[in-house]
Formats: C-alpha cells, structure tokens, sequence
C-alpha cells in the first residue's frame, strides 16, 4: 500500500520542527510503528531517544536535539539551564550540550545531554522559544545560578533587563515563589538582583551624568534617573535616561556613536514610538549641545515643564513589540 501522503504530511511537520518527530506524530499522520520501524531499517529515519526520530535527510542541529530530548523527556519536560539561556541569547549559555529538566528521566544517557529531575515545573514558568518548550527568562535565571559562577548570573539578568525580555520585579517575584531556602541558584540570583535593584535611579554612564548636571545648573528641576516607563496595563515599555513622571517627559542621552546604521535607526525610532504611545514626551539630549552648557535641551524641557499637565494619564495596554 502507498503510504505516501502520510509520509509527506510526517515530512511538513518534522520540517518545521527541526527534523524530528515521535512515535505519537507518525501514527497521527497515519503511519504504524511497523511502518516506522521500516524506514529505519531503510536508513531513511534515525532514531535519537526511545520513540523519538530524525529524518536522515535533515542536517542534525543543536535545537533539533534540544527538541528530541524534550519529547524524550515527556510531560513537562523542557530546556532549562545553560540550554535556555542559549534559546534566550543570555550570557552562560552553551550550544555544545543539551540540558533539559523534566519530572523523571527513564530513557539510557547520552553524551552531551544534561537532565534535572523535579517535580516543580509550574505553568507560569514555562513558555515556548523557538518552537522548543523553555523554562521561563525568569526560572532560567533562577536554574543558572545552580550550574555557573554568580558573575555569569549578575550579566545574565542585566542582560535579560536591558532587553525587556523581563523586568525586576518580575524576577523578585519568581524569587519569592520559588526561592525557598536550600534551593540552588536562589543564593546567586538574590545578590543579583539585590545589586541591580541598588542601582535603579543611578545614572549608568559619564554623559547622563552630565546630562543630569546641565539640567540641574539651569536651575531645572532634576530628572529621575533611568525611569521605567510602563503602559496603562503595567507592562514595560522602555527605560530612559532621564525623565519628568508627573508631567510625562522622556529624556534620552542621543549619541552617534551608539546609534549609527538603518537597523540601529529603525530599532531607536521603534522605541521612541512606543514611549510616546505611552503618553510621554521624548526629548534627545544631544552630545554637542551638553557640552556647549545645553542651552537648547534646557529650553525645551522649561517649555515643556511649563506647559505640561501634571495630570496626563498614561496610554492603556500599549502593546511593546519590536
């Protein structure tokens, strides 16, 4: 009999799954395990775990292994640790091995595959990335501390914050749900975020400060430093360098030296839509002009204070996206 529509409904599935599939995902297109076996025998698929296959076809790939090891690793399985701060792009992560947590790990081990064995996988901490099951920015932030050094942590959560992917107070609250004593990796991720939280309303460079002292010595009142700005809804919309809250002004240090080139263009004018979505007002404090005293950035933002209700709600529900 000509199985070849099932085969070809198997092959656009594993394509978008790197190349891989299960038992499960052969038979829901209307393959036997004999018919599985078949091909196997064939080289035509290879397998990777127990009821976990690779079309031989398809280059092998560091997530396509990640993929067959969560599937291996059945309900709730999912990459965690250094494998989840690779599919995040956090520092510490590490595209030679697989690591993955799941509830219990019955299949033989592999060179270059790492399991964690629990029973605390909440929904809330998983998330899919890249169309593998992921712990979490937040869990794998927790996790790393358990398998790195506490200075990979510290990069690892600035690396996190400064690319929105998640904000601190969402990683205090995973640390207050999950981070009961003895548990590995709370030590690390508290000192961490301890340290970062002591920064916030600090200037992070040479020039905001300077920017904050032009301002102050026309006579201005002083900008908070690093301001979060959220929408309506709560959710984070962008930090600025300086900025107004009551009378919703943004002010950013522009540099050319940091944003030069059309993907850096597209990416500041992105941000800059969502902050006035928001409801606030952005103002570029440009470098020539603080080091000539800021004479024009100092007008605009005395206009802007004269004249800006201190009343103005924020935008509801902003949507971020890049």
């Amino acid at each position: 009999m000509d199985h070849s529509s099932e085969v070809e409904r198997l092959a656009l599935f594993s394509a978008a799954h790197y190349g891989v599939f299960t038992l499960e995902h052969a038979r829901g297109c209307g393959l036997s395990e004999n018919q599985v076996f078949a091909r196997i025998e064939t080289n035509q698929w290879r397998l990777v775990h127990r009821n976990v296959y690779r079309w031989v076809s398809t280059p092998r790939t560091w997530k396509g292994d990640v993929l067959a090891a969560c599937w291996a690793g059945g309900f709730r399985a999912l990459a965690s640790h250094r494998s989840a701060a690779a599919l995040w792009g956090l520092p510490g992560s590490r595209s030679d091995l697989v690591e993955i947590t799941c509830p219990r790990w019955r299949r033989a081990r592999h060179d270059r595959l790492v399991v964690h064995e629990t029973n605390v996988i909440d929904s809330r901490d998983v998330c899919m990335r890249m169309g593998i099951p992921a712990s979490s920015v937040e869990r794998t932030l927790l996790d790393m501390g358990a398998v790195l050094p506490a200075v990979v942590v510290k990069m690892a959560l600035d690396a996190a914050e400064h690319r929105c992917l998640t904000t601190l107070d969402a990683v205090g609250a995973t640390l207050e749900r999950l981070g009961r004593s003895g548990r590995r990796g709370v030590v690390p991720l508290r000192a961490a975020l301890a340290e970062a939280v002591s920064r916030r309303g600090v200037p992070e460079s040479a020039m905001e400060s300077l920017m904050i002292d032009v301002i102050t010595r026309h006579g201005l009142p002083r900008p908070v430093p690093q301001f979060e700005i959220r929408d309506g809804c709560g959710r984070f919309v962008a930090r600025v360098d300086g900025a107004y809250p009551e009378q919703h002004i943004a002010i950013e240090y522009d540099s050319k030296q940091e944003h030069t080139g059309e993907e850096a263009l597209q990416r500041d004018n992105s941000r800059r839509n969502r902050i006035i979505r928001a409801g606030f007002v952005p103002v570029a404090a440009r470098y020539g002009d603080l080091r000539r005293g800021g004479a024009e950035l100092c007008s605009t933002l005395a206009a802007l204070l004269a004249t800006a209700p201190r009343d103005r709600p924020n935008r509801s529900c902003v949507t971020n996206s890049e």
